[in-house]
């Protein structure tokens, strides 16, 4: 029993070990692959159809926030990837985050994804 318990032990260390080398790789890969497809995002959500769907208080105080770190910015670009009938609630959500003085250096994108696809939300700087 106390050898099954060592080996148990060790396996378990061992693949931790395994996992903590993946990762690192993983950061190294997405590093890379970060600088070469442009400016990084600084905002990257992924929308869950049900809250979209339910008009959720959490995520409209989710998108407020988005547009605040948006305004935040020298000048940005929010893309929003969603259904077209969800975009009057996903823009007004998100420019009621945005400084009305910063409302010109901040640019809204709506990009029409079918159902099957994920619904997002992110903040790009434009350089």
């Amino acid at each position: 029993m106390k050898a099954f318990i060592t080996l148990l032990a060790a396996a378990a260390l061992t693949g931790c070990a395994q996992m903590q080398a993946l990762r690192s790789n993983d950061g190294q890969q997405s590093a890379s692959a970060a600088s070469a497809q442009g400016p990084a995002k600084l905002v990257d959500i992924a929308i869950p159809a049900d809250a979209l769907g339910a008009h959720d208080p959490h995520l409209t105080e989710v998108l407020v926030k988005v547009g605040a770190v948006a305004s935040k910015q020298q000048s940005a670009r929010i893309v929003i990837a969603a259904l077209p009938q969800d975009f009057p609630y996903l823009n007004q959500s998100v420019k009621r985050g945005i400084a009305s003085a910063r409302g010109g250096s901040v640019q809204i994108e709506n990009l029409s994804v079918g159902s099957c696809h994920p619904y997002s939300i992110q903040v790009v700087p434009i350089e």
